[in-house]
């Protein structure tokens, strides 16, 4: 891979922005790789970027993180007791929605890396997630602050599917949690607190990947640190339009970038 810091910076900027406001990271990267041309890394580069989010997710929700981890290193010691605190409760969503996650994360690995370059998969992604979007506007405000476990395996298969490129991970997850009646504050907060290990696994497995391809560290970090930097703004913002109930205005900004992305693929046949 050859790519310069101008090149990782933008992508960085673009990850830190994309990745939490629910309009799909991993399509406007593969958007932006397809109009620029810009040499990528792949899901190695991509996954790297991610793991700059991954951190500031854990700066923005560390009081949180840190009482489910902590619940949850007891739980292994004594299961039962995970029941008796919300922090507890939150360790067996985030373990419930990871199995699913895993799977089918696994399963799509392959395919993930050509449908990146197709824009006729991309763009039907786009119109995915517009139509999730969009039907918040319709879901009840919740008022419970946990989930089912059937809810918790739900979010996690929408999630693994998350990582085809125009499906958007927040989108899909935080929109399951508020037509299952959680209230929105809790909606985000759970949406994030199960992408930390499947993020975290996807870099861990794409390791040894990058050191193969001769994918270079330092470029990679550089635009894994912009994504930290924007990220932390992106969620603050997030979790105020989802509080204030303007979640589904992002369908305003998905709808038109499927049907350009659409006719992308209409008018490039030869692309992807």
């Amino acid at each position: 891979m050859d790519l310069t810091l101008l090149e990782a910076a933008g992508l960085g900027v673009l990850q830190g922005i994309t990745e939490f406001l629910p309009v799909s990271s991993d399509g406007h990267l593969a958007l932006g790789q397809l109009l620029f041309d810009i040499e990528d890394g792949g899901l190695a580069l991509n996954v790297l970027l991610h793991a700059g989010t991954l951190v500031a997710t854990m700066l923005v929700l560390r009081e949180r993180v840190a009482q489910t981890l902590h619940a949850g290193w007891k739980g292994l010691l004594h299961p039962a007791g995970l029941q008796r605190s919300a922090a507890g409760r939150d360790a067996l969503v985030v373990v419930l929605a990871t199995i699913p996650t895993g799977v089918i994360g696994l399963l799509l690995r392959d395919p993930v890396e050509w449908l990146t370059s197709s824009p006729l998969a991309v763009g039907l992604g786009f119109a995915l997630t517009t139509v999730i979007l969009a039907s918040t506007y319709w879901a009840p405000t919740g008022e419970s602050d946990e989930l089912t476990w059937r809810t918790a395996l739900l979010l996690g298969v929408v999630q693994g599917l998350a990582v085809l490129p125009g499906v958007s991970r927040s989108g899909f997850t935080i929109c399951i949690a508020l037509w299952s009646g959680v209230r929105p504050s809790r909606a985000f907060e759970l949406s994030m607190l199960i992408s930390l290990p499947a993020i975290l696994g996807a870099v861990l497995l794409e390791v040894p990947e990058m050191a193969a391809a001769g994918f270079d560290p330092a470029t990679g970090l550089f635009g894994a640190s912009v994504a930290f930097g924007v990220g932390i703004g992106a969620l603050w913002l997030l979790r105020g339009l989802v509080v204030r109930g303007r979640f589904p205005l992002f369908s305003l900004w998905t709808l038109p970038l499927a049907i350009a992305t659409l006719a992308m693929a209409h008018a490039w046949p030869g692309v992807g």
